[in-house]
Parts: structure tokens; sequence; C-alpha cells
């Protein structure tokens, strides 16, 4: 991948500070996909809860299906033959204004952010578009909150063993999430044993661990 490949995003501590903002709010994240239709290419279940009416009302409900595990009234959106979003037509998405949450709230940003990646057939393309995004790192302060992000999505990948069963997500995604979600922790894990970081997290998710 050459130099002018690359998507700037900015400073790290920005970006991270505007991410864990939007992850409290129904506006979602600002993402500069440009012509970039990777994650509605790449077959992906879309997550739809029963608040959502307006969206709801703009999808066929032929295309829906309940979520498994979860309350009556979420249901999922599934994909077509190529992998595709079926609400994307001539590649743009036909109901943008009227979006799922799961389609505001995702970026692939995070997979950079936590050093990881999605690692699934079918998802190639968001492998590559996340590759080229690059943060800059001005300050002390970016890089470490940067390897506090990748340190926590690396122990709770590593040692999902040690919290009760549910809270670590296998999904790429939810785990770059929630990594960034507890990074704090990891700012400052000098010295504290596994049983010390697992109650920080616990503590920070507000949670009790078992």
């Amino acid at each position: 991948m050459s130099e002018r490949d690359n998507l700037p995003v900015g400073t790290f501590s920005s970006w991270l500070l505007r991410t864990q903002a939007a992850q409290g709010t129904r506006n979602g994240t600002d993402v500069p996909c440009g012509d970039c239709t990777a994650c509605c290419t790449s077959s992906y279940f879309i997550h739809i809860t029963p608040e959502e009416t307006e969206t709801l009302a703009m999808i066929p409900k032929a295309l829906l299906f309940p979520a498994p595990g979860l309350p009556d009234g979420h249901v999922l959106m599934g994909y077509d033959e190529k992998g595709h979003c079926p609400m994307l037509t001539e590649n743009q998405c036909s109901i943008y204004e009227h979006r799922p949450q799961t389609c505001r709230n995702y970026d692939c940003r995070v997979f950079p952010a936590a050093g990881l990646s999605v690692g699934k057939e079918g998802k190639v393309r968001i492998d590559e578009q996340a590759r080229r995004w690059k943060f800059s790192f001005p300050a002390p302060l970016d890089r470490e909150q940067h390897e506090a992000v990748q340190s926590a999505a690396a122990f709770l990948g590593e040692r999902a063993e040690l919290f009760p069963e549910g809270t670590v997500p296998s999904n790429a995604t939810q785990l770059a999430v929630l990594a960034i979600r507890v990074h704090e922790v990891f700012l400052d894990s000098e010295g504290k044993t596994h049983r010390d970081v697992v109650d920080a997290v616990m503590k920070v998710l507000d949670l009790t661990a078992e």
C-alpha cells in the first residue's frame, strides 16, 4: 500500500475522545467513508431494535427475522447471495437517513486502534480499508492511549476465561469497542495481577466479577 492510499484520521487521543462520546449517543460515529461500502458488502447481519420504528418502516418485513437470544421485537436483517446489504442500491444506502443504529455506530477505525482484524472470510475488504486509516501521535498521551487500547484488546481476547461468561465478545468489532471502553484500566496496569485487572474492568462495566 502506497503512502497516497493512506487515510489520515488525526490525533489518536482526539479520535478516541470522539468515539467514546459517540458510544453513549444515538447519533453514531462520523466516519468519512467516501465511496467505500466495505461494511455494506461483507455479509453482516444487522441488528435492529424495536425502538427503531422509522428504520423498521423502511425495510420490507420479508428481509427481517427474529434475533436469536434477544427479546421479542429485536430483529436481524440479512444479506443477499453476494453478501450485500439488501438496502444497498447502486452502491449507496437507499435508507441512509433512516439507517439502523448498528450502521450508525460502525467504525472500521476501531480495528487499527485495537490492533485487531475482522479475520473472517468475506470481510477482506473491511480489513483492507481499516489498514488505510492512519492515526497521528504528536503527544505522549496519544501513544499511551493507543497502547492501552491494544493492551486491553489483547488481554480481553487472551484472558476471556477470567471474566463471567458473556462478558467478553468473540466478535472482533464488539471486542474492539469493549477495549476502547475499558482502556483506561490499562493506562496504569503495571504491577497489577490478572485479578486486579479483571476487577477494574468489571467496575468500569458496572458489573460484578464472579
